[in-house]
Formats: C-alpha cells, sequence, structure tokens
C-alpha cells in the first residue's frame, strides 16, 4: 500500500481545490449576470449577424412562410396592395414611400426571426464538424457503416476509436472523450452498470475496451438532434405562443373591420381615403412589434438553453419550466458535494483538539477515499501539521479499511494508531486493556444528532490503549445553495430536497441548507407519489435524475431533467439532456423558462401600448380637415397630414429592428414575486411603450418636415 508524503500532500490538496471549483454551483444566471459559456462562441447579440441574416430575411417573403405568422402576414398582403395601387400612379411619391416602409417592416420581422435562426445554425455547423462517419465493429467481428447500425446491435470500441452512435456501456470501463458534446476537455469515465453507462455518438473512447449497446437509430442520436433544435426545423410552437398568436391574429381581425367600416364614414363626411392610406392604418394599429417579434423569442429561449449545453426535447418543456411552482433535488451533488468531509476534530476529556488531529492525520495518510483526504486537508490548514517524510513513513505498516473491521489505522514506531466506526474502536481499545473515556458516547451521539458521521480515533502506546477523540464527518453543502434556494422562494417557488439518507441527517442538512422540505429514505415509489401530490395541487413540478430508478419520476414531472452521464431509460424518460451533467443546473433552466415567459409578456405588453399613440398621429391626419375639432388629438403637433401617416409607418418598422436585441438577449430577469414582477412590466414596458411612441413619430416629423414637399 502507498504512503503520500508532503509532495503527495500537495497533489490531494491541489485535487481538493479543483473538485471543490468543478462541483461549486454555478452563479452565472440569466438573471442579468454573464453566462458567458457556450457552444460556438456565440455572444448574446452580435450586430454584425443582421447583415449575415439579411439575404435570408428576403427568402422569408415567400408567402407560403409569411402565412405561418398571421399579424405579419397581413402586413405583407398590405405592402403587395400598396405597391400595385403605386404603380397606378408612378409620380405619386407618399405611396411609393409608405409601400417602401411596408416592406421593410416585414423585412424587419424576418430579420428579427433569420438572427436568432442564424446563430443557431451557426451552432449546428460546429455540431456537424463533430459528426465523423466511422466504421462499427459489432462483437461477432463484422465491421459495418455506423449508418447502418441497428437498435440492439453490440458494438465494441478501443482507445481511439469514434464511439459509433448513442447507447450503453455493456460490458467494461474506459475513458471517454465527449469534448465533441460538452466542450469540456477532461475526459469522462464510462462503465457498464450504474448509472454512467451512457454514451454519445460521435465521442471518443481514449483508453480500454468497451462494449456498447445501441440504444438510437442512424440520424436520431444527440448530435443530430441538436442541429435539429438549435437549427429550429424541431422547434414546435408552445401552448401559450399558439394561444398568443390566436390573441394577436384576433386583434388583427378586429382593426382589419374597423379599418374596412372607415371608408363609408369618409364618403358621408366628405373626404376620401385611398386604399394606401387605408393601409398604412391597420398596420400601424394592429400589434406588429411583437407580431414580427414572436418566433425570435422561442427560438432564442430555445437557444439560451443550448448554450448551457441542455438538450431540450421540447419548447414546451422550456415554458413549463417558466411555470415551475416546486423544484426536487436530489441531495448528493445538487445541495451537497457528495463526499462528506471533516469539519472538526472533537477532543475527549483529557487531550487536546492537536493531539487529535494528528493521530488522524498520520491514520489517514494512506487512506485514498475523500474522507480521508478531508482529514489530512483540515489537520494541515487548521494546525499546520504538513511535514511527513518519506523516511518517516518507511517502517509504517499500514492498515487498511475492511467491511469487517470497519478500522484503517497505522502502526509506527511502537505506536498503533485506529480510526473508525465507535463500536469497532470501542472494541478495539478494550481488546488492548485500555479504558473509553466517559463522555466518548456523549460526543458521538451529539454528532450523530447533528445530522454528522463520528469517527473515532484512538491510539495505543507507551501510556496504554485509549480514545484520543471524533472526527465529525459532514456531507458539506455546496457554498451560495442557501441564497439560490432563498431567490428561488422569493420567486414564489417551493424546493424539496430528496435523499436516501435518514430522516435526522436528511433534516440536519435541509435546515442547512435552506430548503423548504426534505423526503429522506426517498425510494423511486416515494418520488413518484410526491411528484403526483404536487400536481394534483395544480402545481408543475421540475427535477433531476439520471439512473434508471429515476426514469418514472421524470417521466411524470412536468420538467425532467437528465443528466447525460445517466442510462438511457433516464434520458428517454425526461424531456430536457443536461450534457454537463450538471444538477444544480436545473435551477438555472427554472430560471431561463422564467426569463422566456417574461420576455414574451414585457413585449406584449409594449406593442399593444405602442399602438396607442398611432391613434393620436394618423386619426387626425384623416378626419382633421373635415372634423376640425379631431385637431385637438393631435398633441404631438405633427406638422402635416402625410408627415403624420409616413412618420407612424416609419416608426412601427424602425421599432421592430430596434428592439431585437432585446428579443434575442431576453429581458432582464429578477427574483421577485409575480405582482412586483406586473407591476415592474407595467411600468417600464407599458408605460415605456406608451411614451416612446410619442417621442419617436415626434422626431420622426421633424426630420420629414426638413424635405421639401412633405412638411
Amino acid at each position: 500500500m502507498t504512503t503520500r508524503t508532503k509532495d503527495h500532500e500537495d497533489a490531494m490538496d491541489q485535487e481538493d481545490a479543483m473538485s471543490t471549483t468543478a462541483l461549486a454551483p454555478h452563479q452565472d444566471t440569466p438573471s442579468g449576470r454573464d453566462s458567458g459559456q457556450g457552444r460556438a462562441g456565440t455572444g448574446l447579440f452580435d450586430p454584425k449577424q443582421l447583415l449575415k441574416s439579411l439575404p435570408e430575411a428576403f427568402r422569408k417573403l415567400d408567402p407560403r412562410v409569411m402565412v405561418k405568422s398571421p399579424v405579419m402576414f397581413v402586413v405583407w398582403i398590405g405592402s403587395v396592395l400598396t405597391t400595385v395601387f403605386s404603380f397606378k400612379d408612378p409620380t405619386d411619391w407618399f405611396g411609393w414611400t409608405i409601400s417602401g416602409w411596408l416592406w421593410l417592416t416585414v423585412v424587419f420581422a424576418n430579420l428579427a426571426e433569420a438572427v436568432a435562426e442564424g446563430r443557431g445554425k451557426a451552432q449546428a455547423d460546429t455540431l456537424r464538424k463533430a459528426k465523423i462517419d466511422t466504421v462499427a465493429r459489432k462483437v461477432d467481428g463484422t465491421q459495418v457503416p455506423g449508418t447502418e447500425l441497428k437498435i440492439g446491435d453490440l458494438v465494441v470500441c478501443e482507445a481511439g476509436d469514434v464511439i459509433p452512435g448513442d447507447g450503453d456501456v455493456v460490458e467494461g470501463v474506459a475513458s471517454v472523450d465527449e469534448s465533441a458534446i460538452t466542450g469540456e476537455s477532461a475526459p469522462v469515465i464510462r462503465e457498464s452498470g450504474g448509472d454512467r453507462s451512457a454514451v454519445t455518438g460521435g465521442t471518443k473512447v481514449l483508453s480500454d475496451r468497451i462494449v456498447i449497446k445501441i440504444t438510437t437509430k442512424p440520424g436520431e442520436t444527440f448530435i443530430d438532434r441538436m442541429i435539429n433544435l438549435v437549427e429550429g426545423a424541431a422547434r414546435q410552437k408552445t401552448p401559450n405562443e399558439i394561444a398568443l398568436n390566436i390573441l394577436l391574429a384576433s386583434l388583427t381581425i378586429v382593426f382589419l373591420l374597423a379599418c374596412a367600416t372607415l371608408p363609408p364614414f369618409a364618403t358621408y363626411a366628405g373626404t376620401h381615403l385611398t386604399m394606401v392610406v387605408l393601409v398604412a392604418l391597420l398596420v400601424c394599429l394592429i400589434p406588429t412589434t411583437i407580431g414580427a417579434l414572436l418566433s425570435a423569442i422561442g427560438i432564442a429561449g430555445m437557444d439560451r438553453l443550448v448554450q448551457r449545453n441542455v438538450l431540450a426535447m421540447s419548447g414546451r418543456a422550456v415554458e413549463a419550466a417558466g411555470d415551475v411552482s416546486t423544484l426536487l433535488l436530489d441531495k448528493t451533488g445538487t445541495i451537497t458535494y457528495g463526499n462528506r468531509r471533516a469539519a472538526e476534530f472533537v477532543p475527549v476529556r483529557g487531550t487536546t483538539e492537536a493531539e487529535v488531529a494528528d493521530a488522524a492525520q498520520l491514520s489517514s495518510l494512506a487512506d485514498e477515499t475523500p474522507e480521508g483526504r478531508s482529514i489530512v486537508v483540515l489537520a494541515k490548514e487548521k494546525y499546520g501539521l504538513r511535514e511527513r517524510h518519506q523516511g518517516e513513513l518507511s517502517h509504517a505498516e499500514w492498515i487498511a479499511f475492511t467491511a469487517q473491521t470497519r478500522m484503517s489505522g497505522v502502526d509506527l514506531d511502537g505506536r498503533k494508531v485506529r480510526k473508525g466506526a465507535t463500536a469497532s474502536v470501542v472494541a478495539w481499545v478494550r481488546e488492548q486493556g485500555g479504558e473509553v473515556a466517559a463522555d466518548t458516547q456523549e460526543l458521538t451521539d451529539r454528532i450523530s444528532q447533528a445530522g454528522g458521521t463520528p469517527l473515532l480515533v484512538a491510539v495505543e502506546d507507551t501510556h496504554g490503549a485509549r480514545v484520543l477523540g471524533v472526527i465529525h464527518l459532514k456531507d458539506v453543502v455546496k457554498d451560495g445553495m442557501r441564497e439560490r434556494f432563498e431567490e428561488l422562494r422569493r420567486m414564489g417557488i417551493r424546493t424539496v430536497m430528496i435523499t436516501g439518507d435518514n430522516p435526522l441527517t436528511a433534516k440536519a442538512i435541509a435546515e442547512e441548507a435552506g430548503v423548504d422540505d426534505f423526503l429522506a429514505e426517498a425510494t423511486p415509489e416515494d418520488k413518484m407519489a410526491l411528484i403526483k401530490r404536487e400536481q394534483a395541487g395544480g402545481k408543475l413540478v421540475a427535477m433531476t435524475g439520471d439512473g434508471t430508478n429515476d426514469a418514472p419520476a421524470l417521466a411524470q414531472a412536468d420538467v425532467g431533467v437528465a443528466m447525460n452521464t445517466g442510462t438511457s431509460a433516464a434520458k428517454e424518460a425526461g424531456n430536457m439532456v443536461d450534457l454537463d451533467s450538471d444538477p444544480t443546473k436545473l435551477i438555472e433552466i427554472v430560471e431561463i423558462g422564467k426569463q422566456l415567459l417574461i420576455t414574451r409578456g414585457a413585449l406584449t405588453t409594449f406593442s399593444i401600448a405602442n399602438d396607442v399613440a398611432k391613434y393620436f398621429a394618423i386619426i387626425p391626419a384623416l378626419f382633421a380637415a373635415v372634423y376640425p375639432g379631431l385637431d385637438k388629438l393631435n398633441i404631438m403637433d405633427l406638422s402635416s397630414p402625410n408627415s403624420a401617416i409616413l412618420s407612424a409607418v416609419i416608426f412601427n418598422a424602425l421599432i421592430i429592428i430596434a428592439l431585437v436585441p432585446l428579443s434575442l438577449k431576453g429581458v432582464r430577469y429578477r427574483p421577485v414575486s409575480a405582482d412586483k414582477l406586473l407591476r415592474r412590466n407595467l411600468t417600464v414596458y407599458g408605460l415605456g411603450g406608451l411614451i416612446a411612441p410619442f417621442i419617436g413619430i415626434k422626431l420622426i416629423d421633424l426630420l420629414l418636415s426638413l424635405i421639401p414637399g412633405i412638411g
């Protein structure tokens, strides 16, 4: 058995520090903080992308594409009509100008969608480069192209081979490079059995030999699905998006009918409304802004998930994440680091902490478990116990831990040190003829009641055998988790910790982490029952999982996030897959979902509010000549009827392109209650949408008034 000298300790300290960094919860979230990680190196908005996407925006002018957006299809028809009527009088500059800006309105709407899709296509190109045509070696020795593999085929992969398709490891263990999928350069271990058996096509085996059972058809691998997702080909409109489209279409029909009734009234009043003016009025009154940006908002929301290496199987899942009210989180690896760590050395009466620390460290130098390493690190950091030279340990006899003895330790220079379970160490001390301190049981009970694990440390030397003290091992809660749970609480989300620990330990961890509730000694049936109870109360539930036994609960949850390292059953059951296999990312997924809903709601509020100003621009321009009293509505004091109508149309087009960055980046999310969020959006986007057009239309009118023949 190997020993650890000073150099060994330094290496383990570095490893411990790296694992702490790797396991720490993500601090960057969509809530206004930069989450720079992502695929294909895309930022949230690149102005150059506007120019790159312009050709695609013109291609989308195809009526078969435009008809998918009812509002913008009406604008497209209006643009065609004004263009046709302008041809009747080629000298009518007003008609041609209105037509030009109406076409720009349609192009700008297409551009918003094209930019969102363009970012996805850039990511898809990166993913396509990761796809490699492979030759698969079956277990029977035959070789076939990877594209001809069927579900259930068994293939062999050795060091240097590219895995030909998605599947589960059924034999062996290997180190796998998944950087093509996750972007992480560090290799991962994949092995048969357990919850780390899934492998992804396109990744590379770095060492050893494994046998893989193929679980997907050619063309349906994770890379294929990610390509379809980021390109938008697999994106379906969500229920809320469909409902909003119906609302916008209804408003469009209402305004269409209203505009259709105006010509008879105008004729009765002794004036004439041209088709160009009627179309301009209709386009300015219908909710063109949100109609133009609605698709881009949905695509961008999915894109933000892909940037965080989360594959959503449907837009419904992203939307549901925004409405989640109960969050089920596994304790191990999500709320805690997953390995018990030494928290303190507690001496019995008659000894000191330093004595306990020295003995505990010495007995743990050959202990390669996370618990053993943490004991060495704590003794070094708290008491400066660092120097352990090779010569000092050359005659040491290391006692390995076994399930029978439930102890480990070292015999060195006539001194015996043991650490382990309370009953085992107490029995050893008594076998050596020593006595156990009276407060030993009291100390171990106190640690157990606090949810920790006590390890007794004992020694036999010239003074006899005796217990020195207790090592307090505890499941360490990740930094910042309490603050994040507090944020979720302000969002109205209830957090439930799920663990297989006993209720006493679970209660202690739950209180330290700050979760709202916990489910101890949880079985798959318990998880399913909890989800059903929450859903029966009208709540949407989100949870993470990676094992086959998690599959039923993942399928039942409204948002089921499966880990990429998990089994194929778990990934098929969930409606999202986290390629980084980071359970804490569920919190970010909820925030992304909420940001998507907030962005859609905010821009809808802005769009409807900014139509109000256009009434004050166009209505006086149409009828002030025959009804002078309407001139009082011209509160912007626009220079002429033609300028008023043209200013409103130009503003209507420009506001779309101005809001493209916001629709792609998303409205900044803050963890506040629903009523506060509503008040904020009504103030910022409702009032802002009301005021902005008055300012914008007036400024455009001032510029137009400088052009001869318009003002």
